[in-house]
């Protein structure tokens, strides 16, 4: 074999290897890729998990729609602390969609409905606590996230207990 050949060779190896590390780079950043989604996920589902939300959800759910502020405030004060609670971890969890941090149908499966009931119920404290603070942008965030979720219709679809009934693991 003379020095020619080897350097031909040499050039098939060395593109040949360019080709190889260049799949090896995208299968990793898949990887990763997944790996970020998979502990957003974990996540999310980590904090609908806490004695904070579940007090909070358990004391608005109860309420009437669209409850003004003074109505809210009747209440007791826990009511406006609860209001107030997931308003802010609505408002995080909006901006996190809209950053494309947590994946709007990842948050629409598994928080959607009570996104929507929630705002529903508290909109008009909103917009009544926002006229008090001289502040509009207060929950912007969970009102753009509840819309969303609201415009794609998910919440008029059968549940997952009906649509996925015949679902079987993987093996």
């Amino acid at each position: 074999m003379d020095l020619n050949s080897l350097a031909q060779i040499a050039q098939v190896l060395s593109g040949i290897a360019v080709v190889v590390a260049i799949v090896f780079g995208l299968v990793q950043a898949r990887q990763f890729k997944q790996q970020r989604r998979d502990a957003a996920d974990v996540e999310l589902m980590r904090s609908m998990q806490d004695r904070e939300f579940t007090r909070s959800f358990r004391l608005i759910y109860s309420i009437q729609d669209n409850l003004s502020a003074s109505g809210l405030r009747a209440l007791g004060p826990e009511y406006e602390e609860a209001a107030i609670a997931l308003g802010a971890r609505f408002e995080s969890m909006g901006m996190l969609v809209f950053r494309g941090s947590i994946p709007l149908d990842l948050v629409e499966k598994i928080v959607g409905g009570v996104i929507v009931v929630l705002w529903r119920k508290l909109k008009l404290f909103v917009i009544e606590y926002r006229a008090e603070q001289k502040h509009e942008l207060l929950f912007e965030w969970f009102q753009w996230l509840a819309e969303r979720i609201e415009e794609r219709g998910r919440t008029a679809e059968a549940p997952a207990y009906k649509q996925h009934s015949k679902w079987t693991p993987k093996r």
